[in-house]
């Protein structure tokens, strides 16, 4: 007899890979819930390796109780193309841009959860967003429950997603890019790269811990660590004279625009 699966995959990439890891990992599905849909013969072996079950044919994950589309926007019309003609359950898109309205008209699903995970999923350590407004209340506990597995959620409007994309979606490589300049620095100071890295993460984490707990704002925070006329004064007046902050702004701004231009 056939099983039937809660939850079919469409994708099996990096992200897919780390979502059903962490809802594994935390009970919100076992292997025997999952069908995972995937061209590459390599990536349906590792899942395959995990317990779950895995396809070549998109087609067979539209007979779950939800479908998670987890393809690139670029390579969506091809897969929806594909799927053409098929009755699709409840629909849980994490493709940055796509809107619920494109998603529709190109598959016809009648509903929709729009969901812009990030990176530190990968590690339990995520932040997610999800537009689920057009869920049944079990539905939208299902998705809910699907991304808390890896991280924080917060529930948003699908006209912010955008901008959620640009800050918390792409926001891991504006660290992990900051990191490495401050790396950088502290080797061009003199100090070995493992001395480097290691106050580098310290520090981000500690302030990180700081930010969160203190119940002082990120300028009473920035003023505590800030003598007149001291070291800290002199890095941060060279951050405002080298437009820091108003390049953060701007790569934002950018990230956001891109965005929208994917979802057309």
């Amino acid at each position: 007899m056939k099983r039937h699966h809660v939850l079919g995959v469409i994708g099996g990439g990096f992200m897919a890979n780390a979502i059903l890891r962490g809802a594994l990992a935390k009970g919100v599905l076992s292997a025997e819930d999952v069908l995972v849909c995937e061209p590459s013969e390599e990536r349906r072996k590792a899942f395959s390796e995990a317990g779950i079950v895995v396809s070549s044919e998109n087609r067979d994950a539209v007979g779950c109780d939800y479908v998670l589309l987890a393809v690139k926007p670029q390579t969506f019309p091809a897969v929806a193309e594909a799927l053409r003609g098929e009755t699709f359950p409840p629909v849980i898109s994490i493709m940055a841009g796509k809107t619920k309205s494109s998603i529709r008209s190109a598959t016809g699903a009648a509903t929709i959860a729009r969901v812009m995970p990030n990176l530190p999923c990968s590690v339990g350590a995520g932040m997610t967003a999800v537009d689920a407004s057009e869920l049944e209340e079990d539905a939208r506990r299902f998705v809910l429950g699907l991304f808390f597995s890896v991280g924080d959620v917060i529930e948003t409007s699908e006209t912010e997603l955008d901008a959620v994309t640009a800050l918390s979606g792409s926001g891991p490589a504006y660290i992990y890019l900051f990191l490495r300049a401050l790396i950088a620095a502290g080797e061009e100071q003199g100090l070995s790269r493992e001395q480097a890295q290691t106050l580098a993460f310290q520090t981000m984490e500690g302030g990180l811990k700081m930010a969160r707990t203190s119940g002082k704002s990120l300028d009473e925070l920035i003023a505590a660590v800030s003598s007149k006329g001291g070291t800290t004064v002199a890095a941060l007046d060279v951050f405002r004279a080298e437009g820091f902050e108003q390049s953060v702004l701007h790569a934002v701004d950018a990230a956001a625009r891109r965005a929208k231009e994917l979802s057309r």
